[in-house]
């Protein structure tokens, strides 16, 4: 009975693993996001999308991932490195989950760090993950998603 039902599940397709292709539109549509939000649309932050996902990044043994990687700046509005850093923390991680629909861990370790924060997160359901690294100095952000290795 046993076997059987793997041959069934087997024979359908069904598999727990999103696609290559799910994941590259997910991570295209993270690039569009980013290009109409609000705050990321204002010619002040000096969005650029580095790479799209548009291309096969290879894992070996047959499997390919995809990335995306932008860059983006936040006004200096405090003098204050500690402040302008939190700020731009607080900002980035809300567009992460409010306009991209990452789960973010949280590392307490990074407070109070003037010379940078890093925000992680991850689309655990896509197994896409997310880099920001949050600096003092223009580009503020530094943005780096990308799927785990997949089969095409």
């Amino acid at each position: 009975m046993t076997v059987a039902l793997a041959l069934v599940i087997a024979a359908s397709g069904c598999t727990s693993e999103p696609s290559l292709k799910e994941t590259t539109a997910e991570l295209q549509k993270d690039a569009q996001r980013l290009e109409a939000d609000k705050l990321l649309s204002n010619p002040l932050s000096k969005l650029h999308i580095l790479e799209r996902a548009d291309k096969d990044v290879s894992c070996g043994n047959g499997k390919f991932k995809r990335a995306l990687h932008a860059t983006a700046d936040y006004t200096r509005k405090d003098p204050d490195v500690d402040s302008h850093l939190d700020q731009a923390q607080r900002v980035m991680e809300n567009t992460l989950v409010q306009t991209l629909g990452y789960t973010l861990e949280h590392d307490l370790g990074q407070l109070d760090k003037t010379d940078g924060r890093l925000i992680r997160g991850a689309k655990k359901d896509l197994g896409i993950t997310v880099t920001v690294n949050v600096l003092p100095e223009a580009p503020a952000w530094r943005l780096q998603a990308e799927t785990r290795c997949l089969s095409r």
